[in-house]
């Protein structure tokens, strides 16, 4: 007799909903634990299941890790393209601060999947040959380097106020983006030093650096950062928050 055409579909269902359960035991741990190690006898001990059945859907822990890794930065370019969408999309200035916000907010939100993906490697841990998780990073990512593009597109990008880029830089530039880019290599210099500098903020203040701080206090710094790396970079400067 053959399966009922439900059979298949709701299998698949089941299947998709333990995945589910597994990732977000195992982000439940690591929020536990404040850490971003993790374990599959912990998990399997959380879920009341043996670890050889978490094998059935998942090769291994580094292929878990891939899976967080990878939903990490969907949430992340998520967030960051809903914060963009707030904001008219011809203001570029008011752009770069709602998603350099959004980084941060869901940084401070999800201290551990920012920490698993823009924090230190994880020991022992290979990244997919098939580059799904370097894809998931650049996606978010593009949420950033976009407006670059855009603010040229639009006659608003003007030159960053460092100019000179190291030869190895101009190769990294046209790795990335090769000889056509949509943008100079001394704009692409300044992409990575405006994350840089969003990053280096976030990341001081993730890992409690500025508790010292009021939050109207690091409000009011980040504000200004911002603006200031904005300047730098050659993008439409943000209004003050």
């Amino acid at each position: 007799m053959s399966p009922s055409p439900r059979t298949a579909p709701r299998r698949e269902r089941a299947r998709a909903a333990t995945i589910d359960e597994i990732k977000q035991t195992a982000l439940a741990l690591m929020r536990e634990r404040g850490t971003v190690e993790v374990r599959f006898t912990d998990i399997a001990r959380a879920m009341d299941m043996t670890p050889p059945a978490l094998y059935r859907y998942f090769a291994d822990r580094d292929e878990l890790i891939s899976a967080l890794i990878q939903d990490a930065y969907d949430a992340l370019g998520t967030e960051v393209a809903e914060a963009r969408a707030e904001v008219p999309a011809d203001d570029i200035g008011a752009a770069f601060l709602a998603a350099a916000q959004a980084y941060r907010r869901w940084a401070h939100r999800e201290p551990q999947q920012f920490a698993l993906i823009l924090g230190m490697p994880l020991p022992d841990y290979a990244a997919p040959e098939d580059g799904r998780t370097s894809e998931a990073a650049g996606r978010a990512m593009a949420q950033l380097s976009s407006l670059f593009i855009e603010a040229r597109q639009r006659g608003e990008l003007a030159s960053p106020r460092l100019r000179e880029v190291h030869p190895a830089v101009e190769d990294c530039a046209k790795l990335k983006h090769g000889h056509h880019s949509m943008v100079e290599p001394e704009h692409f210099q300044a992409m990575l030093h405006a994350w840089a500098s969003l990053h280096g903020f976030t990341s001081l203040e993730a890992n409690g650096h500025f508790d010292w701080m009021e939050e109207a206090a690091r409000d009011a710094l980040f504000g200004g950062q911002m603006r200031l790396v904005a300047e730098v970079a050659g993008l439409p400067v943000p209004p003050p928050l």
